[in-house]
């Protein structure tokens, strides 16, 4: 199912927010819940690195945007090591979000 609806979807950037927000049901912004809010929760992180392997497996790239990969430097490797496509980050973020991700790809062959 996954795979039918990933090949009818053209090439689309997660937000940031998004893998968290579906799989953790937590709004970032609802100051009841936000203190749940964590990208880098174990069900979040195999959820897009399964989003990645089945946009790959069916000729599909994946992008990420937002503020993961800018504020956290093992967010920007963790997704070079499941396959991220591209990755667009915050202007001010750039140079530091750049050296994270050459690093892991230098160890990541």
């Amino acid at each position: 199912m996954a795979a039918a609806r990933t090949r009818s979807v053209g090439r689309r950037p997660l937000t940031g927010n998004d893998p968290t927000q579906l799989t953790l049901g937590v709004d970032r912004d609802s100051d009841r819940l936000a203190h749940l809010f964590d990208e880098r929760n174990p069900a979040v992180t195999r959820r897009i690195e399964s989003l990645i392997a089945t946009a790959h497996a069916v000729g599909r790239t994946v992008g990420l945007c937002g503020q993961p990969p800018c504020k956290d430097p093992e967010f920007a490797r963790f997704l070079v090591e499941a396959g991220i496509d591209s990755v667009s980050v915050t202007p001010d973020s750039f140079a530091a979000v750049k050296r994270h991700v050459v690093a892991a790809e230098a160890d990541n062959p």
